[in-house]
């Protein structure tokens, strides 16, 4: 199986912030949040909370939203044409992609793209809070572990240095800057 990161690698950019700023002109309500949001941002910088905390105070703003869901299929009817090239070209049935993001963002763009394996942080969408922990940097192998146990990376793509652990169990690892795919040195 060939596993993937999604922002950065195969969509152009980040897709959470992509998603707050798509909601934010449609609903400029939502910048009533701003405020906890930057302290959250500021407190994490500083040490004072994890990224987690940071993450569940950024994501106050979904009980803003009427139907997340609607939202979001909004959101990847525009922002389909971020998804590289050089992935829709490689795509296989067997695919993995795991992220950070959250699974109500990216559960979508995999449907639309045929990919059926989907690792990725779990949030409640009507709070905005933590459902699993981050999908992040060793958290991402222990997770694709648990859910594909005994399966054998052949290929890893990523954008990320903090994926090195998932690029380390990987027969093969390649590093993803814009369009330019260069072999993961390890």
């Amino acid at each position: 199986m060939n596993v993937y990161d999604f922002d950065g690698t195969i969509y152009d950019g980040d897709s959470t912030v992509d998603f707050y700023l798509f909601s934010l002109l449609r609903h400029p309500s939502l910048l009533r949040f701003f405020p906890v949001q930057t302290a959250a941002y500021f407190k994490y910088l500083c040490g004072f909370c994890t990224k987690e905390a940071a993450k569940e105070e950024f994501y106050s703003y979904f009980s803003g939203l009427c139907d997340i869901q609607r939202e979001v299929g909004l959101f990847w009817d525009r922002n389909y044409r971020k998804i590289k090239h050089f992935y829709l070209k490689r795509h296989r049935p067997d695919d993995v992609v795991i992220s950070a993001s959250g699974r109500f963002l990216l559960s979508d763009i995999c449907k639309r793209l045929g990919i059926r394996r989907l690792i990725a942080s779990e949030v409640d969408i009507k709070t905005g809070h933590l459902l699993s922990p981050n999908c992040h940097g060793t958290e991402k192998l222990k997770r694709l572990k648990q859910e594909y146990p005994g399966e054998i990376i052949d290929e890893f793509y990523s954008d990320s240095l903090s994926d090195e652990p998932l690029a380390k169990a990987a027969r093969a690892a390649y590093m993803v800057k814009k369009n330019r795919i260069s072999r993961w040195k390890v």
